[in-house]
């Protein structure tokens, strides 16, 4: 029998995608459930799965754009499996009976990353692969670190060479279906609100403080990281409980105010920024916060979130600190009416009383539209975030 696997539909009112990167080759033998192809979609990246076992036979190029529904390739569920994974060597089991993982690069890692590790000089060993059963993927390859050999001897200055030495030459990639909606959106974002931006800064010392005291008894309590993103996910909250235009949307004719937080923090992922959501961050602890931002930045940088965790977000928090911004716009993320850029931190000096003091000071960028929330409503909302990362007590008196 000769079985299709059709392209899927990835989200409502998605009717076309690009096959990013097939991760079997024309002719391979592919097993049940193991991950065939990758489809990019203006929301999302998703891998695709063999519905049954047989030989690949495939009918969609790597890159081109296909309609949902379309025959992406077909299986050949008659052809014999290759001797290293025939019933006549049965595969090693663990303790549980679940098939263990074969140890050779070529059964761990799918052809796509196969290649592009030989181009690199990688070997499996020295990725984690983040697909089904630990199989590596072309994002485990391109996310992958080489290790910098120690005391490296510096190239002669004289020898060193130069990006674009007598080079007039240049270069076209078409953009993905994910990056053109970005734009589309950003551009409308622009266009479509009245965006104002309001700034503050905000002294650091306390919550450095805190984290340095009890960041070993968190991690010992809770199994998580005590970072920057919950306070600031918890101030978020504290100002939109006073000022809940914030967290409000327009629809039509109409203001849409949200009795719950869904907090959406921005993500750089290998396909191009992502935005997860907490789901009812006001109700939260910190620990819980701190879980949810690592579960999601995790499936981010794997590419499996999934549509779900990327969208309804009421407010979006915006941290190009990380990359050593220190003071930006950030762009509203509609149909929300309010963004919270964090910056990086840098020590500075500043008026302590009638004593000037080096302090780590980080600089906040709000940006709202002005169609829902005033000046005042921002300018307060903003103090308030500032009023709880200051004196994080306030988070858990909420005074």
């Amino acid at each position: 029998m000769v079985a299709e696997v059709l392209i899927p539909s990835p989200g409502e009112s998605v009717s076309e995608v690009t096959l990013a990167a097939w991760l079997k080759a024309d002719g391979d033998y592919v097993r049940k459930d193991e991950e065939l192809f990758e489809i990019e979609s203006e929301k999302a990246t998703l891998a695709v799965s063999a519905n049954f076992s047989g030989a690949v036979s495939i009918k969609i190029k790597e890159g081109e754009t296909a309609r949902v529904g379309a025959v992406a390739c077909t299986i050949d569920t008659e052809a014999a499996p290759p001797v290293t994974i025939s019933a006549a060597e049965p595969r090693a089991e663990s303790a549980s009976g679940e098939p263990m993982q074969e140890e050779t690069s070529a059964a761990i890692a799918s052809p796509a990353a196969q290649k592009m590790m030989d181009e690199r000089g990688i070997t499996a060993e020295q990725i984690v692969g983040t697909g089904k059963d630990g199989r590596i993927t072309k994002t485990d390859v391109l996310t992958h670190q080489q290790p910098v050999a120690p005391n490296p001897e510096p190239a002669p200055i004289a020898e060193a060479p130069t990006l674009m030495a007598n080079a007039r030459s240049t270069r076209r990639f078409k953009m993905s279906a994910l990056r053109l909606k970005v734009s589309e959106r950003l551009v409308a974002s622009k266009n479509r609100t009245a965006m104002l931006t309001t700034f503050n800064e905000v002294d650091m010392s306390a919550i450095i403080a805190a984290r340095a005291k009890y960041k070993e008894l968190f991690k010992e309590t809770h199994s998580a990281s005590l970072g920057f993103m919950s306070f600031f996910v918890k101030a978020v909250v504290e100002g939109v409980r006073l000022f809940p235009a914030v967290n409000a949307v327009i629809e039509g004719d109409e203001i849409v105010y949200h009795d719950y937080v869904d907090m959406g923090i921005a993500v750089s992922a290998p396909k191009g920024l992502v935005v997860p959501v907490i789901r009812n961050a006001e109700s939260l602890s910190f620990d819980r916060i701190e879980a949810e931002i690592e579960r999601l930045a995790a499936r981010a940088r794997g590419n499996q979130l999934t549509l779900d965790e990327m969208s309804g977000g009421t407010f979006t928090i915006s941290n190009g600190g990380v990359f050593g911004s220190l003071l930006s716009t950030p762009i509203l993320n509609p149909p929300q009416s309010g963004i919270l850029g964090m910056h990086n931190i840098v020590k500075r000096p500043i008026a302590v009383g009638d004593e000037v003091q080096i302090r780590p000071m980080m600089y906040l960028a709000f940006s709202y539209d002005h169609r829902i929330i005033d000046g005042r409503e921002s300018v307060g909302f903003l103090v308030r975030v500032k009023e709880c990362l200051e004196d994080p007590m306030r988070l858990l008196l909420k005074v």
